[in-house]
C-alpha cells in the first residue's frame, strides 16, 4: 500500500486491513499516546503507545486471515467494530471473535478497548458447532 493510498483511508480501515493481511508491523493506525485496554479470557491488561500495541497485536494477528463477519458502527468520536476472523495457523484452522470500541482523532486511533473471546483451534470450533446444533435441535422440540 502506498503512503498516499494509506493516508486516504481511515485509521480503522488501516487497522482492519493489517489484521486481514496478518501484517501489523507497518500499520500506522495508532498514535504514540494510544491506550489499548484489552479484556481476554481470564485477564485484562493495558498497552500504551503505537509500538507496544503493534507488538501485542503482532501475536494476535500473525497470519493472513479473513473476516467471516464484520460489523462497523459509527459512534461519536470513532467506531465500534465487531468481527469473526478466521485463519490457518500451522495447518490448523482457527477463529476469533472480537469487539473493539475505537476512539479516533484525526488520522489515528487514540483508544482501543477490545473484548476478545480467545483463539479457537479447529477442534474447539467443531465442539462449538456441535453444541450449537444440539441447542437448535432442542429448541425445535
Amino acid at each position: 500500500m502506498t503512503e498516499s493510498a494509506e493516508s486516504a483511508e481511515s485509521p480503522v480501515d488501516r487497522f482492519l486491513a493489517a489484521v486481514e493481511a496478518g501484517d501489523i508491523a507497518g500499520c500506522t493506525a495508532w498514535s504514540e499516546a494510544t491506550v489499548l485496554d484489552a479484556t481476554v479470557p481470564g485477564w485484562r491488561f493495558h498497552k500504551r503507545g503505537a509500538d507496544a500495541i503493534r507488538e501485542e497485536y503482532a501475536h494476535w494477528f500473525a497470519a493472513e486471515g479473513r473476516f467471516e463477519e464484520l460489523q462497523r458502527i459509527a459512534v461519536p468520536g470513532g467506531e465500534v467494530v465487531r468481527y469473526y476472523l478466521t485463519w490457518v495457523e500451522n495447518g490448523i484452522p482457527h477463529a476469533a471473535h472480537h469487539a473493539h470500541v475505537l476512539t479516533v482523532e484525526g488520522d489515528r486511533i487514540i483508544a482501543d478497548t477490545v473484548l476478545c473471546g480467545g483463539r479457537w483451534p479447529a477442534s474447539l470450533l467443531a465442539e462449538m458447532e456441535a453444541a450449537d446444533a444440539a441447542e437448535a435441535a432442542h429448541a425445535q422440540h
